[in-house]
């Protein structure tokens, strides 16, 4: 589709086909991204152990240094693509990818030599011990020697449904992670059950290379819209790149601090078998969590590109539609984890008595899951509109101001005291909700009136 039918579409046509068109091919690319991790510790738990298992998922929270660069730029410049796009200006469009590779390059350069020194120091902050600290040390080595590659293939891709080219950056994102799939097993089995975990996180690296030179090529040769020119970092460009993008780049990086105070105080109050749980219950949480983060993909370039278009009344009608889309999609997870959470648990724990000792707080840690979709959109919106202190705001609520004082305070007042870990976590995103929900009825009045000053 060129560039034209695309904006076209987006700014005229119908909602309801629209959001479709956008949300599926995001929601089974992200789903599939979402893949990465999920099926890195169900491999390596079934095939290593459980101990191999918790080093991958006590590893998770710190692989979010190079989410959170490329969502940092891959955000920010969906958002002003989308915008451009909605404008019909077409010399900023030119100014982006250039840009993205030169803030890519400088970012992941950073990360890799931070990570690279500080690996231990960094996962023992989420009370990694022993075995589990060994083999967390060497599978996050690998994790970021890939830097480069990771960050490059994420934020091109947002930059790809920020054109509107949903169905390319779905194909090109599950190239990449069903090639992970494949390879997991694979190499786990070349590696030897002592290095398994080593397998896996060069099975992870070698899908994102594969995955940056597919994103390379259509950038190169097949996007219509979207070129590479001059490679390099443009003031006018990488302010607004970084305005927009810091919110969801600090959804990302402060879920690695939230996710390693929790685990770390899972393990002083709970101990070992506690971690476990928390890793498997967070692992069920952040797959979840992937097909509303695919929606809310879709939702950016219909806000953006109309919002840029100055077509208030069609924002306010995709912002329904949206919300109601996301709010059932929640319920397909939300159902089964409620219904049967020892099951959801033993995906990724053997040992009955652990799960069973664990399916109380799964119940607990999703029970506010419903609203997520709702709470998503609600920071999306805000990136999408180019308000991102609003969406910075709400995202450091959620993960430091208010989350942090209750995980540390929480597990005083429960009789176990680990149990606080989860509530803490509930009780953030109720208060989190009502506060987006009041500030996105605000945002909407305003564009109430801007309808009519337009009208009149």
């Amino acid at each position: 589709m060129s560039n034209d039918k695309a904006r076209e579409n987006l700014v005229s046509g119908s909602i309801v086909k629209t959001m479709l068109s956008l949300s599926i091919p995001a929601i089974i690319g992200m789903i599939v991204i979402g893949l990465y991790n999920f099926m890195d510790a169900v491999f390596v738990g079934r095939m290593v152990g459980p101990e191999a298992m918790t080093a991958v998922k006590v590893s998770y929270p710190f692989t979010l240094l190079n989410s959170g660069i490329a969502t940092l730029i891959g955000t920010g410049s969906a958002s002003i693509l989308s915008r451009a796009i909605g404008k019909k200006d077409q010399e900023t469009v030119d100014k982006i990818m250039g840009n993205l590779i030169a803030l890519v390059l400088i970012f992941s350069i950073a990360v890799m030599a931070v990570g690279l020194i500080f690996t231990n120091p960094l996962l023992s902050l989420s009370g990694a011990k022993g075995s589990i600290l060994t083999e967390a040390n060497r599978y996050l080595k690998v994790v970021f020697l890939g830097s480069l590659f990771v960050n490059f293939a994420q934020s091109s891709n947002m930059v790809m449904r920020g054109e509107g080219k949903m169905k390319t950056a779905m194909l090109i994102m599950g190239s990449g992670a069903i090639l992970n799939i494949i390879l997991d097993p694979v190499l786990i089995l070349a590696f030897g059950k002592e290095n398994g975990i080593l397998g896996a996180a060069v099975a992870t690296i070698t899908a994102q290379i594969f995955q940056a030179v597919l994103a390379l090529v259509y950038f190169l040769k097949k996007s219509e819209t979207v070129k590479i020119h001059r490679i390099g970092v443009v003031g006018s460009i990488t302010k607004p790149v970084l305005g927009v993008g810091v919110s969801a780049m600090l959804m990302q990086v402060m879920t690695m601090l939230q996710q390693t105070v929790m685990y770390n105080t899972a393990e002083r109050y709970g101990g070992g078998e506690w971690q476990t749980i928390l890793s498997a219950a967070l692992s069920l949480q952040a797959f979840s969590f992937i097909p509303l983060w695919g929606i809310s993909q879709g939702y950016q370039p219909a806000i953006g590109t109309n919002y840029g278009a100055k077509k208030f009344d069609r924002v306010r009608s995709f912002n329904k539609a949206f919300m109601i889309a996301a709010t059932i999609l929640a319920s397909v997870f939300y159902i089964p984890v409620m219904i049967a959470p020892e099951g959801m648990l033993s995906m990724f724990i053997t040992d009955p008595a652990i799960v069973a000792m664990g399916a109380p707080m799964l119940r607990v840690l999703f029970s506010t899951y419903i609203t997520y979709g709702v709470l998503i959109l609600a920071i999306t919106f805000f990136q999408a509109v180019g308000k991102g202190g609003s969406a910075a705001a709400l995202t450091v609520l959620r993960q430091i101001l208010l989350f942090l004082p209750l995980v540390l305070t929480l597990p005083l007042v429960f009789t176990n005291s680990v149990e606080g870990v989860f509530y803490a976590q509930m009780i953030t995103d109720a208060v989190v909700l009502v506060l987006g929900i009041i500030m996105m009825a605000a945002s909407f009045r305003n564009l109430r009136k801007k309808d009519r000053v337009a009208f009149a």
